[in-house]
């Protein structure tokens, strides 16, 4: 195990038809960080040791890349092809919730149960950017992060504008977000990767999605959280665990 994750229990989850690898650390109301492209690098381990630092039981899975191993654009470029072509993703396809969601819903719920409260934290990044409106339908996850969601990848306007989920699941998500549990979505204002999903989460859920965007300083900022990292942004994402999943 590479050092970065020294002080983080190993463990394995199966759920939704999949079995992959976790990584767990903290105590307190459970958060599920789901890394970026290309998988869980030492600046998403750095951001998730913040979560832990606030009070929190933090659960990352591994679902590509080699957990630990640094930031490399040949790195990078090997695990985002692992997302294209994975089953597991719905990189292209409009109107469709990544199967991947099945496996993270079920983790959100074991991790629940474990921990109590009102519900568990999720934050998703760049592929997983959206995917905790996924795991926000069945009620588990109750302070859902977007950070500079990006599936599907947007190649035309429709991909663009579109948020990975089905039908019935938007209507689940639309039906939470009316109840009161709200969304909070990060970007980097002329992020292409992010498309016009801020638009369209905006309108389908009106004032329970908060966004916060960040004026550009470079055409390649997008990891919030990470690579680009923004202090106000990673307090920001604290200060919403801390306000929806207090006891």
């Amino acid at each position: 195990m590479s050092s970065v994750l020294d002080g983080w229990e190993r463990g394995s989850f199966s759920g939704g038809g999949l079995t992959r690898d976790t990584y767990r650390r903290g105590s307190g109301p459970g958060v599920i960080v789901i890394h970026e492209v290309p998988g869980i690098t030492p600046k998403v381990t750095e951001f998730a040791n913040e979560v832990v630092d606030a009070g929190f039981t933090v659960l990352m899975p591994s679902l590509v890349g080699t957990p630990g191993k640094p930031m490399s654009n040949g790195y990078a470029m090997q695990s985002l092809l692992r997302v294209c072509v994975s089953r597991e993703f719905t990189s292209w396809a409009t109107g469709r919730t990544s199967p991947v969601i099945g496996f993270l819903r079920e983790l959100a719920r074991s991790l629940h149960a474990e921990c109590g409260g009102p519900g568990v934290g999720a934050v998703g990044m760049c592929f997983s950017g959206g995917f905790a409106l996924g795991m926000m339908v069945d009620g588990h996850v109750a302070a859902p992060v977007l950070s500079q969601p990006s599936l599907p990848f947007p190649a035309g306007r429709r991909r663009g504008a579109d948020l990975n989920l089905s039908p019935s699941d938007l209507a689940g998500v639309k039906q939470r977000a009316g109840a009161g549990c709200e969304v909070l979505g990060l970007r980097f204002d002329q992020d292409a990767l992010v498309g016009t999903r801020f638009d369209t989460l905006r309108k389908e859920l009106g004032d329970a999605f908060v966004a916060v965007e960040y004026p550009s300083s470079t055409k390649r900022d997008h990891s919030v959280l990470t690579e680009q990292r923004v202090d106000d942004g990673v307090q920001r994402v604290l200060e919403f665990f801390r306000q929806r999943l207090a006891n």
